[in-house]
């Protein structure tokens, strides 16, 4: 039995906190808190419409740590999920290891003043969640989180040893706008443009952005144009799977996608510093922000799938193995079930699964983890249960589902 504070109210939250509401034998208490209440009230009118659970409400600022305190002890809840902005992740868990209740997350820190993501600060707190005999569980969305999984999964019972691992990310979604980005604009343009990021042969190695792209063959959907990114869950699977010899992260996107990404850059709306506009102070990813269709309105409209996979290779039983490990998702389905597309539904599930391992004392510890340091079999299971079934497809090992390099 657990009470579970939820912070934030976009759509990742949404999703969330209504697979939380029908999975009520586990979380028989609910608290939505957000810095705009109205939004939290919105959700839990849908989920009361939709499940027929009562949960409750409340306002807060996630920057102030004091007040998150105050929160926690008013209301006695058990643990908390921050499904708020990346920019929050610590003064939350300062909140949580100060009344030593169980952290969790979906991506890690990010400075607002600085286009850049690393676990760092984040793992720098590992002895205040031990001191408080509690623990932070980062990253239980879906890339990173069940990305996370899928590598324990195989790491703990497909492989003796992982040399490499390709995740691929292909949303083929169709919203009908000519430009909108799939979840937070700001974070999601600072994570696409930035420079990319690889791991090989026991070296980073940076690119330029989009400098390395091919077509891939999505199961069940087709072709699509896939790009390197660098993304936060290569940096714990490094060090949580010292025998790798390579890592990389691809996403899909169109060319209208990246022409008008490029244009914006090209006249500075996605700066993050301050500039001045007839007297007033303002940050142009912010404002561009403003202008963008807001990713939680995109369900009702977006149809198509999604796949997030991995590609494994490595070695069992002293011979080459390769696997393919992924999940399809439908936008439609995912907005019938919970009110938003599978953008949101395949990072808010995972997050209501991580808080469940946590809740029912599946995953135990004292300290601060990534996801694919705990068994990943119960983790794998709910997901079946839960509405993101996963399949695998062996391959050959010098089978490649590649098409063409862009």
């Amino acid at each position: 039995m657990s009470h579970i504070l939820i912070i934030g109210a976009g759509g990742v939250s949404q999703a969330a906190t209504v697979k939380c509401a029908m999975n009520s034998q586990v979380f028989t208490k609910i608290t939505l808190a957000s810095r705009t209440k109205s939004k939290c009230d919105k959700i839990a009118k849908f989920i009361k419409d939709k499940v027929g659970v009562d949960i409750d409400t409340a306002a807060i600022d996630a920057d102030d740590t004091a007040a998150v305190v105050e929160l926690i002890k008013n209301i006695k809840a058990d643990l908390l999920l921050n499904v708020a902005l990346p920019y929050q992740d610590l003064t939350l868990m300062d909140a949580c290891s100060q009344t030593k209740i169980p952290y969790i997350d979906t991506a890690n820190y990010e400075h607002p003043d600085t286009a850049k993501f690393e676990y760092k600060l984040q793992w720098a707190k590992d002895g205040d969640f031990k001191s408080a005999n509690t623990m932070a569980l980062l990253g239980s969305g879906f890339d990173p989180g069940v990305t996370n999984v899928y590598c324990a999964y195989a790491k703990q019972y497909l492989f003796d040893e992982i040399e490499y691992i390709d995740i691929l990310d292909c949303n083929a979604g169709d919203h009908g706008y000519a430009f909108a980005t799939n979840f937070n604009p700001e974070i999601n343009l600072r994570e696409v443009s930035a420079k990319g990021r690889y791991y090989k042969d026991g070296k980073w190695i940076e690119t330029e952005p989009m400098e390395i792209g091919f077509s891939w063959d999505y199961p069940k959907i087709g072709p699509k144009d896939s790009y390197l990114l660098y993304h936060e869950e290569l940096e714990s699977l490094v060090k949580n799977i010292p025998t790798l010899k390579q890592i990389r992260f691809f996403m899909t996107f169109g060319q209208s996608y990246l022409t008008h990404m490029k244009c914006l850059e090209n006249v500075g709306m996605l700066r993050i510093d301050e500039v001045e506009h007839n007297g007033v102070k303002i940050v142009p990813i912010q404002f561009l922000k403003t202008l963008l269709p807001d990713p939680a309105s995109l369900g009702a409209r977006t149809k198509g799938k999604t796949n997030i996979g991995c590609v494994i290779t490595g070695i069992k039983d002293n011979k080459p193995r390769k696997v393919y490990i992924y999940n399809v998702c439908d936008h439609q389905e995912c907005y019938q079930e919970t009110g938003v597309g599978a953008v949101s539904y395949t990072t808010g599930v995972p997050a209501m699964i991580g808080s469940m391992m946590v809740a029912k004392g599946i995953w135990s510890a004292k300290g601060v983890f990534n996801m694919e340091e705990f068994d990943a079999k119960p983790f794998m299971d709910e997901l079946n249960k839960q509405g993101l079934p996963w399949e695998i497809i062996e391959m050959a090992p010098n089978e490649t589902r590649l098409i063409k390099e862009i």
